[in-house]
């Protein structure tokens, strides 16, 4: 059954939902991260980007089709070339995520800097052994 979900990409004769491509699988892949970091310096053909990869054309290809879809570059044709351009403020979603965790990390090294603190002073009193 799920073969059949997998080859057909329907389930009871009903073709299944595609999954919306989001920035977090676009950052996810090490290529795509590089891709948006040259193209974020300056828009590039898509033959110019390509040719800055050691991948093939149709790998390169593949990666800016997500990095469109996900809303991260976009594709603008200029004559008989097409240009890849940064559109980064998509990346404000991933940077409001890691903020939250950034703030649950500090109140715990905050923590734990209050308790070396009282160990600290623990040990300094005069009279104890060590």
């Amino acid at each position: 059954m799920i073969a059949f979900i997998f080859a057909t990409g329907t389930l009871h004769n009903k073709p299944l939902i595609k999954m919306r491509r989001d920035v977090f699988q676009a950052i996810a892949d090490p290529t795509r991260r590089n891709i948006i970091n040259v193209i974020a310096h300056e828009s590039l053909t898509l033959n110019s980007v390509a040719q800055r990869f050691d991948i093939s054309r149709q790998a390169v290809s593949k990666h800016i089709k997500i990095l469109n879809e996900c809303g991260l570059i976009i594709i603008r044709q200029q004559g008989r070339e097409h240009y890849c351009h940064a559109k980064l403020e998509k990346l404000n979603e991933v940077a409001v995520w890691v903020e939250q965790y950034r703030k649950i990390w500090e109140e715990r090294f905050d923590s734990l800097d209050s308790i070396v603190e009282e160990l600290k002073a623990k040990q300094k009193k005069p009279g104890r052994k060590k």
